[in-house]
């Protein structure tokens, strides 16, 4: 402003031409005539009229008051709703503005069209600039920041886990809170999620954790193979986001945020007693935080997701997903495949085959490739054998029948009790033949015992609740068999402890 001045100065003052002007003071040379035209616009034809303006009144005059009638303001796009329009599918900036032209006749062309959507573009955050198509893509994470609660009985805080979901497009957010952040957990999450979605995204974008990921990697991670089985159930996709790239779960980090400041520190003075009872105050800020309006869109996170995202969902299956770990082995000779310590029959042609096991809480299911080859339900007994007729080659039926008449011919010749205990041992196995080997076992004992002492061992046997070779043996072989045999008295109080090397007694501990 101060060289406007003096170019006005010297124009009007000392009546200096343009060009002396303009070498004076080191300037263009068409500089001092834009200024004289600018001051004869606004009347300043004098340096006594110039001389007492101020600066500011000066510059006004010269360059901000209109020098010609105002024309009309073209119509602005709005920055905000380009952004929400080019979250659905097929949406481009070409297309809208064509649609903004076609309400807009006097607006302005497509570059400064796309030139005002990335200005406002510009100053979100970097998290904001990624286009999210609607119904596409949902980002979960666990919070770093955990919640805690009460034990009722010791009073103890303990640690629970933060799991949240964000939806790409709208922002609709959904959180809960589980035990561990273990594979169990990380599915059910995921289950009631898309039941609080009432549909299923495209792709859902974790951590590489390894509750979903294996073997993590930039470019081929390994899905963690329950967590694809649940992906397969519902008919969607895994996304994984790379290690130490936040920008792709960019979504989840902010959800996160979000969630630490508007459930987390809302319950911060509230104490909850199990996990069920802070999910259920979780259940009650979520429905305050999606209906919140967010001042950039002014619009909430629940109108947005009913707006965009809920019709772009996937129909959600009636089935619930059953959860199951997968586990591997090779079939042995036996035609048993060992899952939790406990063998299951798969068919006798499977020996040698490299096979998958998926146990559930109820069942356990054995596949060759992608073919079931046998269900069981599942057993908890460390050690046992559960074993379908039907996987057993025929020579194997016929010479189990045949031998389970022989062993209890022999039984009955011993006695009562070993023949009592041959058929318990033969009855509470799933199949006759899983007895089978322990009873021969019984029968070999005759070669260094008499008929009466396998008797009498057998006898203390059912009474101690035994049911297997090792323990008559053991009876046999300490020579408890000789020992009077324990009598509840007439007063009903309990007998003395049965005296057997495997019983330590109180004292052992002491």
């Amino acid at each position: 402003m101060r060289k406007t001045r003096e170019i006005l100065r010297l124009k009007w003052q000392q009546g200096r031409s343009h060009r002396e002007i303009a070498t004076a003071l080191a300037i263009g040379a068409g500089t001092p005539s834009d200024v004289a035209a600018r001051a004869r616009a606004a009347g300043l034809e004098s340096w006594d009229a110039i001389d007492v303006l101020s600066d500011d009144e000066l510059d006004r005059k010269l360059y901000q008051e209109p020098t010609t009638s105002p024309a009309k303001p073209r119509p602005k796009p709005d920055p905000a709703t380009i952004h929400i329009e080019l979250r659905r599918h097929g949406v481009t900036l070409r297309l809208l503005h064509e649609e903004y032209s076609q309400a807009q006749p006097d607006g302005y062309g497509y570059t400064q069209y796309v030139a005002f959507y990335n200005e406002w573009a510009a100053k979100l955050r970097v998290v904001m600039r990624q286009v999210h198509k609607a119904g596409e893509k949902c980002f979960v994470d666990y919070s770093g920041k955990k919640p805690a609660i009460t034990d009722p009985n010791t009073g103890e805080r303990v640690e629970v886990e933060l799991f949240v979901a964000v939806m790409g497009a709208s922002n609709f957010t959904y959180a809960e809170v589980t035990a561990t952040q273990q594979s169990a957990d990380w599915i059910a999450s995921h289950v009631r999620l898309v039941e609080y979605l009432t549909g299923v995204p495209r792709a859902f974008v974790p951590d590489q954790l390894k509750a979903g990921v294996v073997v993590a990697s930039r470019f081929e991670p390994a899905i963690q193979r329950t967590y694809e089985e649940w992906s397969q159930h519902y008919a969607t996709t895994i996304l994984p986001a790379r290690p130490g790239k936040p920008r792709d779960k960019a979504k989840a980090e902010g959800g996160v945020l979000i969630a630490q400041r508007w459930i987390l520190a809302r319950l911060r003075n509230v104490t909850c007693f199990s996990i069920a009872e802070m999910n259920e105050q979780i259940a009650l800020l979520l429905v305050d935080l999606n209906r919140r309006v967010m001042k950039r869109y002014g619009k909430s996170r629940r109108a947005l997701f009913d707006e965009l995202d809920r019709p772009a969902l996937a129909p959600l299956r009636s089935d619930r997903f059953v959860h199951g770990d997968w586990s591997y082995a090779t079939v042995g000779y036996d035609y048993h495949v060992c899952v939790d310590e406990h063998y299951y029959s798969v068919p006798y042609k499977l020996v040698g085959e490299y096979v998958e096991s998926r146990r559930s809480a109820a069942t356990v299911e054995i596949f060759l490739n992608t073919t079931r080859m046998a269900s069981h339900i599942r057993s908890s007994v460390r050690g046992g054998t559960t074993t379908l007729t039907e996987h057993m080659p025929a020579s194997h039926r016929a010479h189990a029948e045949e031998s389970i008449v022989e062993i209890e011919a022999w039984a009955k010749l011993i006695g009562p009790s070993t023949s009592a205990l041959v058929r318990a041992i033969l009855e509470e196995r799933r199949h006759p033949e899983h007895g089978y080997r322990s009873c021969r076992g019984l029968k070999s004992l005759t070669a260094r015992y008499t008929p009466e002492r396998i008797e009498a061992a057998c006898e203390r046997a059912l009474i101690a609740g035994a049911r297997s070779y090792r323990n008559v043996e053991s009876i046999l072989k300490n020579g408890l068999d000789r020992q009077p045999l324990p009598v509840a008295t007439s007063s009903g109080e309990t007998p003395p402890p049965l005296d057997h090397e495997n019983v330590r007694g109180p004292d052992y501990y002491h």
